[in-house]
């Protein structure tokens, strides 16, 4: 071998591995397998051919097309396809095969098309694109993990280059490799953050019908991360008449803060029913019992009692501990946070005096308490974040209650990188 050989040999080595770099950083840079799959054909094409398919398989055995990648940006590429849910065992075409757990195929275009596409959807639509965009060689390549295919890989590079050959499909059977790696992680990471949220979600309680008055909540995960937290809400009459309003929020983003954080919201509703005391001594006397039980353990509450007769005039007493304060806003849209009785965190001092503080509420007001996700972000003093959610809140007053809470999550929390609880109340408006 002469040194010019040699130079080419180095190089199209250095090739091969800058192109496997480049394709691990970009598969790196995302959780979303179809994205994932998406960029790495941006860097196939056209580094290693002229066009690029990705197909995946579902958990139902449906194959999804979920991208098309070609040289030529202006090209149709006709936009995604999907099979039906179980496939003939008996289709022959080279994706079906490779499927099925071969591959991977090293093919021209004229061995495809002497393919009979006979009951194999999969082969009809590849030979399709293959006509409308042409192509001399082509590998299809599966992507495998944990002994699954779990989608495949076509490259296609057409005439006026070099054919395809087998140091490309050694190359790409590596590269399918890693693919499959991340596709089968970022299924795992999907899988991870439904439970955990259907977790978090079975944790919170169903709302009580009391009267004339309307009480909704809404609950959402991170919208950064797939944590759960210790976000909850929390509202029931008690035995005297009077009904609850509770918001809180656990330290912590796991599994563990998740079941701490419904261990103390029922250590909460006992001593609420047992004892029936103003708010600030139960909430001191849950602290008592969060430091016995608990005792490396902190959260934030505000816990309310909503009192008054059917129809009203209502009253509002309270006391938090560490928590962002309610939001009042009047049927005509005036806000004002409810500042006082506010105490430390749960599970520091379980000493410290509670105070409570009472407020009545105008008819046809509403009421919100929610979780730090909703107002805070990085970088931003509290007092603008806090002017944020009353400018919100008092431009969607005159909603219906449930699409107020939709809008301020969408408006408020749709980049929150903390999970969010947030409870509203609306009393009636006044009589006559």
């Amino acid at each position: 071998m002469d040194d010019f050989e040699v130079d080419a040999a180095l190089q199209a080595a250095l090739d091969r591995l800058t192109l496997l770099n480049q394709a691990a950083a970009v598969l790196s840079s995302t959780l979303d397998a179809v994205e994932g799959l998406r960029r790495v054909c941006r860097v196939l094409v056209p580094a290693l051919a002229d066009w690029c398919v990705a197909d995946l398989v579902d958990d139902q055995g449906g194959v999804e097309r979920v991208s098309i990648t070609h040289r030529d940006g202006e090209v149709d590429s006709s936009g995604p396809a999907r099979t039906p849910a179980v496939m003939p065992q008996t289709a022959s075409g080279p994706l079906s095969r490779v499927l099925r757990g071969a591959g991977p195929l090293l093919l021209s275009a004229e061995q495809v098309f002497a393919t009979e596409a006979t009951g194999d959807r999969l082969h009809a639509l590849d030979r399709e694109l293959l006509a409308r965009l042409g192509g001399e060689t082509l590998i299809v390549a599966p992507l495998r993990a944990r002994r699954r295919v779990l989608g495949a890989l076509t490259v296609v590079r057409d005439t006026g280059r070099v054919p395809l050959d087998e140091a490309d499909r050694a190359l790409l059977e590596d590269l399918t490799h890693r693919i499959a790696l991340a596709v089968d992680n970022s299924r795992l990471y999907a899988e991870t953050e439904a439970v955990a949220e259907r977790l978090q979600r079975s944790l919170l309680p169903d709302l009580p019908v009391v009267d004339a008055l309307r009480i909704t909540a809404r609950y959402t995960p991170a919208a950064a991360t797939a944590q759960i937290g210790g976000d909850w809400y929390d509202s029931f009459a008690l035995p005297q008449g009077d009904t609850t309003l509770i918001i809180g929020d656990v330290t912590g983003h796991d599994l563990r803060a998740a079941v701490t954080m419904s261990q103390v919201r029922n250590m909460l509703r006992g001593i609420a029913c047992d004892r029936q005391e103003p708010p600030g001594m139960i909430l001191r006397r849950l602290d008592t019992a969060i430091g016995a039980l608990y005792p490396h353990q902190t959260a934030t509450c505000v816990y309310a009692l909503l009192k008054g007769p059917e129809g009203g005039p209502y009253h509002l007493e309270w006391s938090r501990a560490g928590h962002p304060p309610p939001l009042l806003i009047s049927a005509e849209g005036d806000t004002r946070y409810l500042e006082g009785a506010h105490g430390m965190l749960l599970g520091v001092d379980p000493q410290a005096t509670r105070d409570s503080a009472s407020t009545p509420l105008p008819p046809g007001s509403t009421l919100l308490l929610y979780t730090d996700g909703l107002i805070e972000r990085r970088g931003e003093p509290l007092n603008h974040s806090l002017t944020r959610l009353r400018q919100h809140a008092a431009a969607l007053v005159e909603q219906d209650l449930e699409v107020l809470c939709d809008e301020l999550l969408a408006g408020l929390a749709a980049d929150s990188h903390d999970d969010v609880a947030l409870l509203s109340l609306r009393l009636p408006p006044r009589s006559g």
